[in-house]
């Protein structure tokens, strides 16, 4: 495994991700968290339930700036490094919304470029709603179509990680990490 690999774990809303973050945390990796619970939280706490739904590009632009500061950071560390979520992320949202965004996001995609990438398919028995998860399972289906496609158009190979324990997932994308070779 090439010693600065920025591995993107993503897929739609409710899919296990952050179990699975939290497995490879407890395997001792380095793993950065999903920043769009954070910015939620933050708005939550001035008011506003959802900035997602009231101010979308601001919310998008937040959630930009806090993805490419964890972008950053990754390319400091020296071993392979964990993302729940990624950069290109923000315009699938957006483009799901229905909403334009200005050009320095789609340079974002571009200029900021993952080794691989796992994608979580949508997984109807362990889906929910929660305080920060605002989409219902179909919206979560549809949000699913547009990170593909806007991944698989910035020349991303999706492997889709199986349905299958948190353990088990979390072997699978160690398993299929690429190596040094």
């Amino acid at each position: 495994m090439p010693k600065h690999s920025k591995i993107l774990i993503l897929g739609g809303p409710g899919t296990g991700k952050t179990s699975v973050i939290n497995g490879l945390k407890n395997r001792n990796y380095t793993c950065f968290d999903e920043v769009s619970r954070e910015i939620i939280q933050q708005a939550q706490q001035e008011g506003i339930e959802q900035l997602f739904l009231t101010d979308p590009l601001l919310f998008s632009q937040k959630l930009l700036e806090g993805r490419i500061k964890q972008f950053e950071e990754a390319e400091k560390i020296n071993e392979p490094v964990f993302l729940d979520r990624g950069i290109p992320d923000v315009t699938a949202y957006m483009d799901f919304k229905g909403d334009t965004y200005p050009e320095e996001f789609l340079q974002a995609n571009k200029k900021y470029t993952y080794d691989q990438t796992f994608i979580f398919p949508i997984w109807e028995e362990i889906y929910q709603s929660d305080n920060e998860r605002y989409e219902n399972l179909e919206q979560a289906i549809e949000i699913e179509k547009y990170l593909e496609k806007t991944y698989q158009s910035l020349g991303y190979n999706l492997i889709e990680v199986p349905k299958v324990s948190v353990e088990k997932r979390v072997n699978f994308i160690l398993e299929n990490i690429k190596s040094n070779s």
